[in-house]
């Protein structure tokens, strides 16, 4: 009975992964993939599939094997005809179908929907971090690892065991034989060595939409790059004619009505990369969205400076996203294009709706970087 369980549950989950697959495109845009996600599963809504359940006829039909028919009869409940106008019913109606998949699941299926190729790491494939552990005890130590409740625990069962413990007066006193100390030995700890940095324009002409771009594109990002590494740092950047580093939370969900100066934002990038990233081992991943103004050709000028000289001699791979609004010049993208035409370390790509976030993933993730 188990291994039937076990090969009707792989069947189901056989048919989840294709259902999810051919609406793959649908999710990626509409972003109904966040209605319930925890630290390593999300659930995904499937109004196609239909569980298997059982169908009651209607009562005062008559019982089993009752009523004409022949041999062949196809049996199918009674039906009652009406206009629509008859009174609410309390049976439940059809629901949409929610399945929880994990993250890898869903990365795998990413990857083939899109024919993403695996990434190939630079430097080491990861980074090993020294951490002494205490997990041992001794009986030779300094005395600031002495163990105190060990200590007295010996020091109570030889008293005992010689018959010196005194009920009325109890008192324990340790000598040098009872005395226990902590020890510890080095574990040599995994890190995580990518690190994406998102930077994104919150100027007055990027409005909620267009950051909703970006939240469904990051999604993705993050669901990709973390089935390449074993662990995943994740940085925000937000600008308009200044930059600040900033959590998630505000990333998303701030907006500010001043103007544009990209170059604040490559500034800050290049001296967290410099600062917190610059050993060469590490991943880097930055991803630029703005709606393409900036302030002047003389500070597009320094953003290229920047990018030439401090940034992308240091990173896997720069994604420059473009969305498209109403109030932007869409400028940017034209100047990055001119300087860096075949520059595989840069990849451009602009999103003028939601449906154009599977390209703009495609073109991000497709070279492998």
């Amino acid at each position: 009975m188990t291994q039937k369980i076990d090969a009707d549950h792989a069947r189901f989950r056989h048919i989840v992964r294709g259902k999810i697959k051919q609406n793959l495109k649908r999710f990626m845009s509409q972003g109904e993939i966040f209605g319930k996600k925890g630290k390593d599963v999300v659930s995904i809504p499937l109004p196609q599939i239909q569980i298997p359940h059982f169908r009651y006829g209607h009562k005062q039909t008559g019982g089993v094997g009752q009523g004409d028919g022949e041999v062949g009869t196809v049996l199918e409940p009674g039906q009652v005809e009406g206009d629509g106008t008859g009174k609410a019913g309390q049976d439940p109606g059809e629901h949409v179908l929610e399945v929880d998949i994990t993250i890898a699941e869903l990365a795998e299926i990413l990857g083939e929907e899109l024919a993403l190729p695996r990434i190939e790491p630079r430097g080491q494939h990861k980074l090993e971090a020294e951490k002494s552990r205490y997990t041992g005890i001794h009986r030779a130590g300094p005395e600031s690892l002495r163990h105190f409740k060990r200590t007295y625990r010996e020091a109570l069962k030889r008293q005992i065991a010689l018959g010196s413990y005194d009920l009325e007066r109890p008192v324990v006193v340790p000598i040098r034989e009872d005395k226990r100390y902590r020890s510890w030995k080095v574990a040599w700890l995994r890190e995580s060595n990518a690190v994406i940095v998102y930077i994104m324009d919150v100027s007055g002409s990027m409005g909620d939409e267009q950051k909703e771009i970006v939240r469904i594109t990051s999604f993705w990002l993050d669901t990709w790059l973390q089935s390449q590494y074993q662990g995943l740092e994740v940085r925000y950047i937000t600008h308009d004619a200044s930059a600040r580093e900033v959590d998630r939370e505000t990333f998303f969900h701030t907006r500010e009505s001043g103007g544009t100066m990209i170059s604040s934002a490559y500034k800050l990038l290049a001296d967290m990369i410099a600062g917190d990233y610059g050993s060469g081992e590490w991943n880097i991943y930055p991803f630029h969205f703005s709606d393409g103004d900036n302030w002047s050709n003389e500070d597009t000028r320094l953003c290229l400076e920047l990018l030439q000289s401090k940034v992308l001699p240091a990173v896997n791979q720069f994604g420059y996203g473009q969305v498209e609004s109403p109030y932007g010049s869409g400028q940017f993208i034209k100047d990055l294009r001119q300087a860096y035409p075949e520059d595989g370390h840069v990849v451009m790509t602009e999103i003028p709706g939601r449906d154009a976030i599977v390209e703009c993933i495609r073109s991000f993730l497709g070279k492998g970087r």
